[in-house]
């Protein structure tokens, strides 16, 4: 059982507050990485997750990143953190919770991306000008401000 869970069981249903990081992850073409994510199904999204226990939000950020994509991330550039009520978000069962979401950029990875077949159904490479449809909308507000950010560069 999963920090979450845990909570869960002492808390029920109650709204609560999670923190996360996640990765803009850049190839040299200036692409970013995105994750098809089986929840909500086929929704795209940045990759990452939530904080456990004692963890710092990079070391999220680095675990998430090697847990879903296979791939080390080094060199984290902090780009923002995200928080408000359009954070809110729902688990099938009804839980909610509101997000707080750590958000890091870097070019500089490594490995073999590969498939977590227990989150994800896809990875694909965009441009961050063109991003696909169904993605999620919080996303596109962290996406903008790294538009934002090496724009100003």
């Amino acid at each position: 059982m999963g920090y979450v869970e845990e909570l869960r069981a002492l808390i029920g249903h109650r709204r609560i507050i999670l923190p996360g990081s996640l990765v803009i992850i850049r190839n040299p073409d200036g692409r970013i990485l995105m994750q098809q994510r089986k929840y909500p199904y086929g929704r795209w999204a940045l990759p990452g997750g939530l904080m456990d226990p004692g963890e710092s939000t990079v070391d999220t950020a680095k675990r998430e990143i090697r847990e879903e994509t296979g791939l080390e991330v080094d060199d984290l550039k902090l780009l923002g953190v995200y928080s408000g009520p359009e954070y809110l978000c729902a688990a099938p069962n009804g839980d909610e919770w509101y997000a707080v979401t750590t958000a890091y950029m870097t070019g500089r990875y490594s490995g073999a991306l590969c498939v977590n077949d227990d989150e994800s159904l896809a990875f694909d490479w965009f441009d961050p000008y063109r991003l696909p449809a169904d993605m999620s909308p919080t996303n596109r507000y962290i996406i903008s401000d790294y538009l934002d950010y090496i724009g100003n560069l």
